[in-house]
């Protein structure tokens, strides 16, 4: 390999490694089969019901889990060998599909035995999740971390826009136990490529097979991962950024819908021409984001800053062609700090405990998705869209601010974990901080 290849900013960097070009290509066939699989559900769960109700019950149900059980998917992450992990998981997943495609086509499913299928699906996720992610870091050095994450957030996007697709003409073809039987498949595929998969010099590297079989109390071992994460000063204040911008920033399907088809007097049609833009910038910056090398919490907060300026100036667009010029660099700056924090998150924690950091994070996710858009509806019944939508870019951009001087007149709070094989020590743990 050439000798300026590991300086490359180029987004696509992570794809020079064979590894990563596979695993890249598992996740969008997983991904596609995923969403196939998500939207066929929600037109069986309307079929079985007849409820809209029901099936939003049936979303909050997979994702319950990650409320109360992440921190100890985090552990068996930190606890097992990863790649068999992942391939565990996924093949369980795949079990579920399968036996939801049997169920569907003998025609025995019902209500409560969907609701269950739902809630293991989300079980096994708590797993799943973080241990396809810090795999996906394995298989590049560290700095080309942010690429790899750019490149799934497109894989994401990819696999997201082939599975809706699919699931129409799966359905319309085959019927809706072929859209559960394909998603099975496309997570036995993931699990058949993870043997092959090869960590490269200079990755992320997990902890040994001797630290992942040391005897330790799972109580202990989770209290140890939320012990380091509410101790570490550039975590918290990520977990801050990106809390205060997710409930008052990002929740755009609902601040703007509201913008639109009310002060600025659009309709339907007109939202969804911004919802199309929205999706433009997203990819857009998540390819900007993938050329970072070594972000840190204040590049996180820095561009939540400027997403929180541009969407007070959103919020007093005079006209919807106004807000469509506003609405791409507020979304490509969001792609970007997503990216940017996905990074810090993955490779700051040291080898040991990034599982349960990443199962932490998960919870606190959960409350932010769960908690964020009524708390942004009682704001706009309050002040209105536009209100909700310069308010909420004040705060966050104040909040931020803050946080700026508060980190220049505070200190850091010693964090002491003993080292594991495989940890990142000294100077160059902070090669992402802040």
């Amino acid at each position: 390999m050439p000798p300026s290849a590991p300086a490359s900013r180029s987004p696509w960097r992570s794809l020079r490694h064979r590894g990563m070009r596979w695993w890249s290509a598992a996740n969008f066939v997983s991904n596609a089969g995923t969403w196939m699989q998500l939207t066929v559900q929600n037109l069986l769960v309307l079929h079985i019901t007849g409820s809209a109700a029901a099936t939003g019950l049936s979303i909050s149900v997979q994702a319950a889990p990650a409320l109360f059980v992440s921190l100890l998917g985090g552990a068996a992450v930190d606890r097992w060998p990863r790649k068999l992990t992942v391939a565990v998981s996924q093949a369980l997943l795949g079990l579920v599909a399968f036996t939801t495609a049997l169920l569907v086509a003998l025609d025995r499913i019902d209500m409560p035995v969907l609701l269950a299928l739902a809630a293991v699906t989300g079980i096994i996720a708590t797993v799943d999740g973080p241990a396809c992610a810090l795999l996906g870091n394995d298989l590049v050095p560290r700095e080309d971390v942010p690429s790899a994450i750019g490149v799934g957030a497109l894989v994401h996007s990819a696999g997201r826009l082939a599975g809706t697709a699919l699931a129409g003409v799966t359905v319309g073809f085959l019927g809706t136990a072929a859209a559960y039987t394909a998603n099975g498949l496309s997570f036995l595929f993931v699990a058949a490529v993870v043997p092959f998969l090869r960590p490269v010099h200079g990755a992320v590297a997990e902890p040994a097979p001797e630290a992942s079989a040391a005897p330790a109390a799972p109580e202990m071992s989770v209290r140890e991962g939320l012990r380091y994460f509410l101790r570490r000063p550039r975590l918290m204040a990520l977990a801050g950024i990106t809390g205060i911008s997710s409930v008052f920033g990002r929740n755009y399907g609902l601040t703007l819908a509201v913008l639109v088809t009310g002060p600025l007097a659009g309709g339907a049609g007109s939202f969804g021409t911004v919802s199309t833009v929205l999706a433009i910038g997203g990819i857009l910056g998540a390819v900007l984001g993938a050329r970072l090398r070594n972000p840190s919490v204040r590049t996180v907060g820095l561009l939540a800053a400027v997403g929180a300026l541009l969407q007070v100036v959103a919020g007093l667009s005079p006209s919807l062609a106004v807000l469509m010029v506003l609405v791409l660099p507020m979304a490509v700056v969001e792609s970007v700090s997503d990216t940017a924090g996905t990074a810090v998150l993955q490779t700051d924690p040291p080898a040991h405990v990034r599982g349960r950091v990443l199962g932490v994070w998960s919870s606190i996710g959960t409350v932010w998705g769960l908690g964020g858009p009524p708390l942004l509806g009682l704001l706009m019944e309050w002040a209105g869209a536009r209100g909700a939508l310069v308010a909420g870019g004040l705060l966050i951009a104040g909040s931020i601010g803050a946080g700026l001087l508060v980190r220049r007149r505070g200190g850091v709070l010693p964090v002491t974990l003993t080292a594991r094989d495989g940890d990142v020590t000294g100077r160059e743990a902070l090669g992402t901080a802040a």
